[in-house]
């Protein structure tokens, strides 16, 4: 599909996305919400990708949700308001979780500012790496909202509950060091290095089997909702698959081989 406010590409199985409303600092309006839907879903199915390295154009990641947006949903007939917000917000979910269950290894390159629904969304990511321009702002409280977005799933994850409070109840920004040091922020590196170490990154998270990964992903995500037990019979189903896979055979055949050569 064409894109005009997000940027897709893909080079050697690793596909980046780029939100690209610089001039509103990459605000997710409804139409960069569809867009960036359709590229998730390119980037799910399309075997030839193996990784994806989410980033922003300009001097931000993402500012969080359009105002525009908002306004308009304020203007809307009293009566519709509820039902308008309800039916904005599967739309976000919808998009939430297509990118964190993505079965591909994701990295958020975080350029510049991440705020509110931009905070969310790079911590739907399996990795975020930073430079010291990049920033985080959990600032919904400020327009007298929650974080709609995963904040409440994901930060407290990264960070801890008390700390994930006071980041959501303050809504603070959070600098490139203390991001690093809260564990927001898993790497970090110079500006102008940072799409090339996140798609370097991204293409060596991603030589391992597409199953495994697949799988493995799937089950750290839902490590804290079960018990030890429940992960040990989701890990019998998924070995079960894995030993069927196409990169298992190859691998056994050539360990096999080369023992064999060996002797």
């Amino acid at each position: 599909m064409p894109y005009q406010l997000i940027e897709f590409s893909v080079e050697a199985g690793v596909a980046t996305i780029a939100f690209n409303r610089p001039e509103r600092r990459n605000a997710m309006s409804d139409e960069m919400r569809s867009e960036f839907a359709g590229a998730l879903e390119t980037v799910s199915r399309d075997k030839a990708i193996k990784a994806l390295v989410l980033t922003g154009r300009g001097n931000a990641f993402c500012a969080g949700g359009d105002i525009s947006g908002m306004k308009r949903r304020l203007e809307a007939p009293q009566g519709e308001v509820a039902f308008n917000g309800w039916s904005r917000q599967q739309g976000v979910h919808h998009v939430q979780s297509l990118l964190m269950g993505l079965p591909k290894p994701t990295i958020a390159a975080v350029n510049g500012a991440a705020a509110g629904l931009g905070a969310d969304t790079a911590l739907a990511c399996d990795f975020v790496m930073g430079t010291e321009r990049s920033k985080f702002t959990w600032s919904y409280i400020k327009r007298g909202l929650i974080p709609d977005g995963g904040g409440l799933y994901f930060l407290p994850r990264r960070v801890g509950l008390p700390r994930a409070k006071e980041l959501i109840f303050t809504g603070r920004v959070v600098e490139a060091d203390e991001a690093v040091a809260l564990g927001i922020v898993d790497r970090r590196v110079a500006a102008p290095d940072l799409l090339p170490a996140a798609q370097a990154w991204a293409a060596e998270l991603a030589q391992g089997s597409p199953t495994a990964l697949a799988l493995s992903k799937k089950i750290l995500n839902e490590t804290f909702e079960h018990s030890a037990h429940d992960i040990f019979n989701l890990g019998s189903q998924a070995q079960a698959i894995c030993y069927t896979s196409a990169e298992h055979r190859d691998a056994v055949t050539a360990f096999l081989a080369q023992s064999a050569s060996k002797d």
